[in-house]
């Protein structure tokens, strides 16, 4: 690859990591806004005591992102973590715009510390596939806050973080791999073929590789919230709650 064509293509990379991060924040502001309309809500979007809750948790964000393992039916590249459940657990608290931001803040905190080892493709899948969970469930939830919903949007949440994880690898994250980093795209597909001979080609290595991991990911960080949540809510919100918040918190 020549200089110049490197260039354009880590440039129009960034671009897109810039942009992916502008829309999933003004889809968040949007939303919470709509749910605040709807439900009466006078709190800024970002107050003093939500930045400090952010902060906090996107720190615990980046620390889980650190604590990852590889799993037995995909390449060792794909690993599993737990770092969208502060943001999910800080979203329900707070709405979806918290959980965005703790999504960002987490990537830029692990790129500070570490850097990458995947021309920053891993970091852009981290963070697209974290807000694909993390928006819908936490949209849905702040509409109606009820034990249901919370249930229901966590669902919805799964089945979304499987369905972009599947669409997005496909499409534009293996390739975009695959020209930064200079590997064939056959030879990434291979690796997941050593690990699982079912995958022969981009569909069957992102339906028999990155969608269990996402579903995977999706169930866990549900099941953890749906069970600590109700006792981490108090304690992340003032004591005085609203009338809406009544039946989960």
């Amino acid at each position: 690859m020549s200089l110049a064509k490197s260039f354009f293509t880590y440039f129009s990379f960034v671009l897109i990591c810039l942009l992916i991060v502008a829309a999933s924040v003004a889809v968040a502001v949007f939303f919470e806004r709509l749910a605040r309309k709807k439900n009466g809500g006078t709190e800024r979007i970002l107050s003093t005591r939500k930045i400090v809750v952010i902060g906090v948790f996107s720190a615990l964000a980046a620390a889980l992102f650190y604590l990852d393992f590889p799993v037995f039916f995909a390449p060792e590249f794909y690993k599993l973590d737990f770092s969208e459940l502060p943001a999910l657990i800080a979203a329900f608290a707070y709405g979806p715009v918290a959980g965005v931001l703790i999504e960002f803040i987490k990537i830029m905190i692990k790129l500070i510390i570490k850097g990458t080892s995947t021309a920053f493709v891993g970091e852009l899948a981290n963070f697209v596939i974290g807000v694909s969970f993390i928006l819908p469930a936490s949209v849905i939830y702040h509409f109606r806050k009820t034990r249901r919903t919370a249930v229901v949007s966590c669902a919805v949440g799964t089945g979304m973080i499987t369905l972009v994880g599947v669409l997005f690898n496909a499409f534009y994250l293996l390739p975009a791999f695959s020209a930064l980093y200079g590997m064939p795209l056959e030879a990434i597909i291979g690796m997941g073929s050593k690990v699982n001979a079912g995958i022969k080609d981009v569909t069957s290595f992102v339906m028999l590789a990155v969608a269990p991991l996402n579903l995977l990911k999706g169930v866990m960080v549900s099941l953890i919230t749906l069970l600590i949540y109700k006792k981490l809510s108090p304690v992340l919100k003032s004591e005085q709650m609203t009338k809406t918040e009544h039946v989960v918190d």
